[in-house]
């Protein structure tokens, strides 16, 4: 017992130390060209950018999906009007320090870290691939065989491929369907002319946000921004478009698949980024998690690897997944499961200890400049408050045993459920039916 107490008390130390340093840091916004810059100052001589063009999946239509991916790895990958690719790839490496395009169904993010001694080196290619890319044709082609490699290496780990299938099940005709990857077939068919266009129709000042953890000038850094964004059209009004996941009925679509076993995914409601519910909901999420997992796994050997999860952009859904010989068991587990904590809530131990782990790994994950900057881009991008990646420590602490269960119980309710492996496997009709509750939620709101 004595043990358990002192680590609480270690643990406490260190999430109350998280609240001194943010007050030291006195991180702040300016606005440059009408582009809002978020600086956190980082006590250190790492330097980490992070340029962020707002919207993913609905800055393109359906059959261009993994044209915003391939673009902005083509930005570093395909040289720069100055650099060919090697060149670019040769000044970074002499200097160690990093410039690296990624996309994902909310944003896309070009961001660079090097030393600060280094900067006046790196700045001006990372300017370049932002404002000057060349998308050569031939490494366009390269990075075009790479991106249809891993989209065939994807479809074969069967993790992945029944998350992909849950969510084009689930989210059919929304923009949440579409994979930031994109298919084999569409990948295949985008030309270097056509990505580029398309990336300097989204790379615009009404959906970008810069991000910049270091320690420098205020004035040298809104220098710096305003000359990158000379020549970047303002472009149209943007809103980043948020949307409720509704679940109002049950149901499992199968697919049949020759696998060594099953896997089984579940997707249902969970409130949008920036709404009071947000955070109760996150904690109860990962508390169900590893209730979820002690009653597949350990209690019942249902699985070796079940999941729960708060999948969290432009729409936000709470997950279930597990492999297994028996659905039809597991199903009785989960429904049996979930009903208990709608009735009886969560216990206040499950809530204190779980708000101690997240707080404690939420302070561990952003010890380094580029997760600072990542966490602020994100809160920046999802909740439209980049402050909350500074006052999460003190809005979790805030959270009662109450506000954890009854976000539980609002939002777990009617589930869309998706199958793949042998269809003689699994009785439909247990998923359809639901919980005991019948997807009724006996909280009012």
């Amino acid at each position: 017992m004595m043990k358990k107490y002192v680590f609480t008390l270690l643990i406490a130390a260190a999430i109350g130390n998280i609240k001194t340093a943010q007050a030291q840091d006195k991180a702040y916004e300016t606005t440059v060209d009408g582009v809002k810059v978020i600086v956190q100052p980082s006590g250190n001589e790492i330097v980490e950018i992070q340029t962020i063009i707002r919207g993913g999946v609905q800055n393109y239509k359906a059959d261009k999906m993994g044209i915003e991916a391939m673009a902005m790895s083509a930005l570093t990958e395909c040289g720069t009007l100055k650099h060919d690719k090697n060149s670019f790839k040769d000044q970074l490496d002499k200097v160690s320090a990093t410039i690296a395009g990624s996309s994902n169904k909310n944003y896309s993010v070009l961001r660079m870290n090097c030393i600060k001694s280094d900067f006046d080196v790196v700045w001006p290619l990372y300017v370049e691939a932002l404002t000057q890319p060349r998308f050569d044709s031939r490494e366009f082609a390269r990075i075009k065989d790479d991106a249809i490699s891993d989209l065939k290496q994807q479809d074969s780990d069967p993790d992945n491929a029944i998350d992909k299938y849950a969510d084009k099940v689930a989210f059919a005709n929304r923009d949440y369907a579409k994979d930031p990857n994109g298919t084999v077939d569409i990948i295949t068919k985008l030309t270097p002319e056509e990505t580029k266009a398309y990336y300097q129709s989204v790379f615009t000042k009404s959906r970008l946000v810069i991000v910049v953890v270091a320690d420098m000038d205020k004035a040298a850094i809104e220098a710096k921004v305003k000359a990158m964004l000379n020549g970047v059209k303002q472009g149209a009004p943007f809103e980043f478009k948020k949307s409720f996941f509704r679940v109002y009925k049950n149901s499992i679509n199968v697919e049949a698949r020759d696998l060594a076993t099953n896997y089984v995914e579940g997707i249902t409601s969970g409130p949008e980024a920036g709404t009071p519910d947000f955070n109760a909901f996150n904690v109860a999420m990962r508390i169900f998690s590893n209730l979820h997992f002690l009653d597949v796994r350990t209690n019942n050997g249902l699985s070796y690897a079940p999941q729960a999860w708060f999948s969290v952009g432009q729409t936000s859904v709470a997950k279930f997944s597990v492999t297994t010989t028996q659905p039809d068991k597991y199903i009785a587990v989960f429904d049996k499961l979930v009903d208990k904590i709608k009735s009886e809530g969560f216990k206040a131990e499950d809530v204190a200890d779980m708000k101690i782990t997240y707080l404690t790994g939420f302070y561990y994950k952003n010890e380094t400049n580029s997760a600072q900057a990542s966490s602020i881009a994100s809160n920046e991008v999802l909740h439209n408050n980049w402050k909350r990646s500074l006052t999460l420590v003190d809005d979790v602490k805030k959270l009662t045993v109450e506000q954890v269960s009854d976000a539980f119980r609002k939002y777990i309710n009617n589930i869309v459920w998706v199958y793949q492996g042998d269809p003689k496997k699994v009785t439909q009709v247990l998923y359809i039916n639901g919980t005991l509750n019948k997807g009724d939620n006996p909280v009012s709101h």
